[in-house]
């Protein structure tokens, strides 16, 4: 062999040998790591079908600008959820609570069995329990869970409600009487034989958000306090780890996948936790962000099933603990094929809700928003209010000359069609609770009361949307519970009169205290009547086509 031929041989052998040492390398990688794909979505609220408005971005030709793109429906999501599955054999699809509440007709007439039905469907695995979960009380909650038809409703559905497939963890709510969680507070997956440990939980607030008859005999304890004092527990259990599924959230300034400035709860809840945990997945807010806070992942995906959150982690095999975490928050794009189970899931409910959905309600000459102005009123919060009123003005309907309703309970606006036409559906869509109106007799210094509660949470208030005969105006500079101005309370021009007894029509929500407004539990003489949403379309019915009135009977001073 020629000297040449030696040193062509020799440098053969050593690339030989660096290639083979580059796949031990690989090798003895792949053995020491393990590679988790975590799926996650929250505040979905039974939005099947896409919801309007899409999803809003920055502009990619204009950062400066906001667009809205189209985005959502279980039908594109299912698909979308299988293709970021593909290539991850280690792989979970979760989620941060209020999955259902609050939701469009399709899924609300059937008390969100269909969403329950769809989302097992697309193979969720775990979720935990938001606010919204409670709107039917716990008892619903629990057969959201494990199926069976509706106490009052009986089974409505083309098919018989078997419960999710997934498991609720509610690691934060509390049978008094027990002194033990309702559901599983935690859930252990195990992945190429490292454990993640799950935490559920709701947020604290809760019961401000509900009626507290649902959630009677409950208590919603500290988040951070409960996550803390379950960590010892899942780390006797050789979970190093963990993920929490909060359904609570932040304010972030920058766009989808980015977490700029961000603030509220969640900054708070985080920097309070056993730095055990490795990634917090949140909601609520109905806000998307990507975030790091005090060391952690933390996101949100938005609302309504407009984003699946992507998180992929590294974990090492020997110490069972996370090595690296990052996310991604991707667009349902309607690019992305429908779901071919999905479609004949929402076909087989359509055929049973469609006609009703369909029916005619009356007309719009213009959308009517659900956004608040500077002082917290809004164009369909007038209309909602006026409704009220007209369903229980009437002596032997109530006999009422005032209503409130909570912007909370307006969940969606009526949008202007090319016809200007307004179905069933709409107007369901835009007060889905199905809130029994009372109206009660309460005095003029109640009525401020119940005005100055609007600013218990002074970081969120709550504005209470009043019907036409009504105005009032309110200090910015005071302090909470002395913001109302007295005799700015008007009804029909002239001043409320504080000792004097006035009809007022309010939701059941409000009678019994929620959302903390506690003085409407001093009213007497009750008088049930219709349900909100048959008050509203009953309005449209009667005076339609309905025009957006100036929103100046709340003004907003300093």
């Amino acid at each position: 062999m020629t000297p040449n031929h030696h040193r062509f041989a020799s440098f053969a052998a050593a690339l030989l040998l660096a290639g083979l040492a580059g796949c031990d390398a690989m090798a003895q990688q792949s053995q020491d790591t393990v590679e988790v794909r975590i799926l996650a979505i929250n505040d979905f609220h039974g939005n099947l079908l896409p919801p309007p408005g899409g999803l809003a971005i920055h502009d990619p030709a204009d950062p400066a600008k906001t667009i809205n793109v189209p985005a959502g429906g279980a039908e594109h999501m299912a698909t979308l959820v299988k293709q970021l599955r593909e290539g991850h054999p280690n792989s979970i699809f979760v989620a941060a609570g209020d999955l259902i509440g609050a939701s469009p007709f399709l899924s609300a007439m059937f008390h969100d069995e269909p969403t329950i039905e769809s989302l097992s469907m697309m193979g969720l695995s775990l979720a935990s329990v938001g606010n919204h979960e409670f709107d039917e009380g716990k008892t619903e909650l629990l057969r959201m869970q494990n199926g069976g038809c509706h106490p009052f409703d009986g089974c409505r559905g083309p098919h018989p409600f078997l419960g999710a497939k997934f498991k609720y963890l509610a690691a934060s709510t509390i049978e008094v009487a027990t002194d033990k969680p309702i559901l599983p507070p935690y859930a252990i997956r195990e992945f190429s034989g490292v454990p993640v440990g799950f935490i559920g939980l709701t947020l604290r607030a809760t019961p401000t958000l509900v009626s507290p008859p649902g959630v009677a005999g409950l208590e919603f304890r500290d988040e951070a306090e409960t996550v803390n004092r379950l960590v010892p527990e899942l780390q006797a259990k050789g979970v190093e780890a963990i993920v929490v599924l909060i359904h609570e959230g932040g304010f972030p300034t920058g766009d989808y996948n980015a977490c700029p400035g961000i603030s509220g709860p969640i900054v708070d809840i985080v920097r309070k936790l056993d730095h055990a945990v490795d990634v917090v997945i949140s909601g609520h807010t109905h806000r998307a962000y990507n975030c790091r806070i005090d060391g952690r992942l933390v996101t949100s995906g938005d609302k309504y099933g407009t984003l699946v959150t992507a998180i992929d982690l590294k974990l090492d095999r020997k110490t069972r603990d996370v090595i690296s975490a990052k996310a991604d928050n991707v667009i349902v794009g309607h690019d992305t094929a429908k779901d071919a189970a999905q479609t004949k899931l929402i076909a087989d409910y359509d055929r049973v809700a469609g006609p009703l959905a369909a029916r005619p309600a009356g007309s719009v000459t213009a959308a009517l928003p659900r956004m608040p102005n500077a002082a917290g009123e809004s164009v369909l919060g007038d209309v909602v209010a006026d409704a009220q009123l007209f369903a229980t003005r009437a002596a032997d309907r109530g006999g009422a000359v005032i209503a409130f309703t909570n912007p909370g309970g307006i969940r969606s606006e009526i949008a202007m069609k090319d016809d200007g036409k307004v179905s069933y559906g709409d107007v369901f869509a835009s007060q889905p609770f199905r809130n029994q109106l009372v109206t009660l007799t309460l005095t003029g210094a109640q009525i401020k009361q119940a005005l100055e509660q609007q600013w218990q949470d002074p970081a969120r208030p709550r504005i209470l949307q009043v019907s036409g005969d009504f105005s009032y105006a309110w200090d910015g500079a005071a302090e909470p519970g002395n913001r109302i101005v007295a005799d700015q309370m008007r009804l029909g021009g002239a001043p409320i009169d504080l000792g004097k007894s006035y009809r007022v029509t309010i939701n059941a929500f409000l009678a019994v205290g929620g959302d903390g407004f506690t003085a409407f539990k001093a009213g007497h003489d009750p008088r049930v009547g219709v349900y909100d949403v048959d008050a509203l379309d009953a309005y449209f019915r009667a005076n339609s086509p309905i025009a957006p009135t100036p929103a100046d009977r709340i003004r907003r001073l300093n």
